[in-house]
């Protein structure tokens, strides 16, 4: 910054992290400073996983439990699948299921369809566990269900999982 005098002072670079966004059915790996984020997780659930070795970390979007009955189709539009694939590039980017952790949120239940059995949202969260789980990969942190809309950011280069409530403030997971 130039000052009056004619001297110079430097001022030191303020540089924010890179904000990657990821949309539904979407999911993204990120190996240096950056801020995943994520909005609109009602019955979906965002599951941030972060290799705390390796410093890579990745974010995905899941909007239903299982492919099973799908054929073809996005990999990470469904919770199993969706794991899966984020799991696998987060590997492709030097990561290890060894040392990773997940921190999810979501899973609400916006609208009520209990008579009809349990709600997309508890479906979601029970199919993310089970997947995680036979992937090795522990959940080390959660902000599931109730009835309000969430958005997420993920810290890559330090795993924070910061989840923003339509009716409570800010936590970081």
């Amino acid at each position: 910054m130039k000052v009056y005098d004619g001297s110079q002072t430097e001022s030191p670079a303020q540089s924010s992290p890179e904000r990657i966004k990821v949309g539904i059915a979407e999911y993204k790996v990120a190996t240096e400073s950056a801020l995943l984020t994520t909005s609109g997780l009602g019955s979906c659930i965002g599951i941030a996983i972060y290799d705390t070795r390796n410093t890579v970390a990745g974010l995905v979007h899941v909007m239903l439990p299982s492919a099973a009955d799908i054929d073809g189709g996005n990999r990470a539009k469904f919770a199993d699948t969706g794991v899966e694939a984020l799991i696998e590039a987060m590997a492709d980017a030097g990561a290890s299921t060894e040392t990773m952790e997940a921190k999810i949120a979501g899973g609400s239940d916006m609208l009520d369809f209990s008579e009809n059995g349990s709600s997309i949202g508890s479906r979601n969260a029970k199919k993310v566990r089970e997947t995680l789980d036979e992937h090795g990969v522990p959940v080390v942190g959660e902000d599931l269900g109730g009835d309000h809309g969430r958005s997420v950011k993920l810290e890559a280069d330090t795993g924070n999982f910061i989840v923003k409530s339509a009716n409570t403030d800010s936590i970081t997971l």
